[in-house]
């Protein structure tokens, strides 16, 4: 009998050495592969004889891709190799490089950022929650209407990590209430993973919608506005015309989706009628700090849309812009800064000698996506000067008899699939460059190529740790896949 329990503790023993031993190894192949990768093509291919940057550009492309894709490092960590290896290959100068980590899109994110703080630190979104919640009722498919609905709204404004963040909590009290009503049952129990999957999914969708609701769509319009300085077809206005559209259109697909998946019934959810009254009448009058922040926000979102004329053929409003002697200067991220400084130097009165805004809340300030966001502009700019997108556009000359609705269906796709396993901010800089290239060669207009790639990288659904809001819901504990099990993954940086 002693054999035999020393037998099974030997045997229990060397399982877990193994399983420990493998993660070990397949970190470790992780870390390797992409300078491996990296050094492969650098000593043994020549993509464009006569001009080593462009295959110089190529591994360092690749190194950053295997990493991004595997997450062998925090992925901002892979957003500085740009900055070491672009000058150390003699692809462009520290100066230049530098540069692109600080673009002006960059404080468009920024300022973004700092207004879903103020609105968070003040309890703002709280009651736009509550408010359309009062509207939809308590039937079980009319709250996740209602969850969704606010997530997409809030989200086209502010970062959907931002917007999940602060929507969580409401969203888990309305299913920790609905629980004890109506106990854990296996209906109950579906409609929570409902909430939570259509709280994460309408985010990502909402941000779709503007260019400041998710990172991809600034990262598209920086570098429209690189490759196609003499552009001026797109602005806020205008990609708002497409996007929401599109993004509604997905919404009410993504809602009927859910409540055929996990609410077959239009029964109660148990919440009294005057739930969502009752708690909104909790939360007392309307602050003053909450009216200024409102006016705030209200105010920034017409700014944007008002910014640059706005031409609907029979009639053009011109833009507000045009009132300062240099009217290009004035950028969408000009209004998010100005905007989030009017919150810094604003007096709060619930807390006197203390503004609406603090440092302290700026401290929050996720400068590893701006460093991602960097990595990209110094990516892209690294393919301009070495030559490798004129490169690229060669090779993809083979296309230029393809049906060009064939082939934005299958880009998109391509960067859909990319999207499921990278970021979407990597999936769309990696993406990017090459439809540059490619449109320069194939002469069609650039945002033919470039939006529905854009708007294909926030698609990015199906994984648990895919996208910043999956990856929070998931971490409620209230939701399993079969590839994703109970234990620290939720700990891990997520991707946008």
């Amino acid at each position: 009998m002693c054999w035999d329990l020393i037998f099974v503790m030997v045997l229990v023993l060397s399982f877990y050495i193994f399983y420990f031993s493998a993660i070990h190894m397949i970190q470790n192949l992780k870390l390797i592969a992409g300078p491996l990768c990296a050094l492969l093509v650098l000593f043994f291919t020549d993509l464009d004889p006569g001009n080593p940057l462009a295959t110089r550009m190529a591994a360092i492309t690749i190194w950053m891709a295997i990493w991004w894709l595997t997450e062998a490092v925090h992925l901002a960590v892979t957003a500085l190799i740009p900055f070491v290896f672009l000058p150390m290959l003699g692809i462009a100068e520290p100066k230049i490089v530098a540069f692109q980590y600080m673009d002006q899109i960059i404080f468009l994110f920024i300022g973004g950022f700092l207004l879903s703080f103020a609105i968070e630190r003040w309890g703002l979104h709280e009651r736009i929650a509550l408010k359309i919640l009062m509207l939809v009722g308590t039937r079980n498919d009319r709250i996740l209407m209602g969850v969704m609905i606010t997530s997409f709204s809030i989200s086209m404004w502010i970062s959907n990590t931002a917007t999940v963040m602060m929507l969580l909590s409401a969203v888990l009290a309305i299913i920790y209430m609905t629980e004890q009503l109506a106990g854990e049952s296996k209906q109950q129990k579906d409609f929570a993973k409902a909430l939570l999957i259509g709280l994460a999914y309408s985010a990502t969708i909402g941000g779709m919608a503007t260019l400041v609701g998710t990172p991809p769509n600034m990262v598209f319009m920086r570098a429209y506005n690189e490759a196609y300085p003499g552009n001026t077809d797109m602005n806020f206005i205008k990609w708002f015309s497409i996007g929401f559209p599109v993004a509604l259109s997905m919404l009410v697909v993504c809602f009927f989706i859910l409540k055929w998946l996990f609410v077959k019934s239009n029964k109660s959810s148990g919440l009294t009628k005057n739930y969502f009254e009752d708690a909104y009448g909790k939360l007392g009058k309307f602050s003053f700090e909450q009216k200024v922040v409102s006016f705030v926000f209200i105010s920034t979102a017409v700014l944007w849309f008002t910014r640059a004329d706005i031409d609907f053929g029979a009639l053009k409003i011109t833009g507000w812009n045009t009132l300062f002697p240099f009217p290009e200067y004035i950028q969408d991220s000009t209004v998010a800064v100005f905007m989030a400084l009017l919150l810094f130097v604003f007096p709060s009165k619930k807390e006197p000698g203390s503004s609406l805004l603090s440092w302290k809340d700026a401290t929050k300030l996720p400068f590893d996506i701006i460093l991602l966001f960097g990595s990209g502009f110094a990516l892209a700019k690294g393919f301009e000067i070495s030559g490798l997108s004129n490169w690229l556009a060669n090779q993809l000359s083979v296309f230029k008899g393809a049906n060009p609705i064939v082939m934005v269906a299958c880009i998109a796709l391509v960067v859909c699939v990319i999207s499921e396993f990278a970021s979407n901010v990597a999936s769309i800089q990696l993406v990017l460059p090459i439809l540059i290239a490619f449109q320069k060669e194939l002469d069609i207009h650039p945002l033919f190529l470039m939006v529905p790639a854009t708007l294909a990288a926030s698609l990015g659904f199906m994984m648990p740790v895919v996208t910043a809001p999956n990856t929070i819901v998931f971490g409620s504990r209230k939701l399993r896949s079969w590839i994703w099990q109970k234990q620290d993954c939720c700990s891990t940086w997520p991707a946008l």
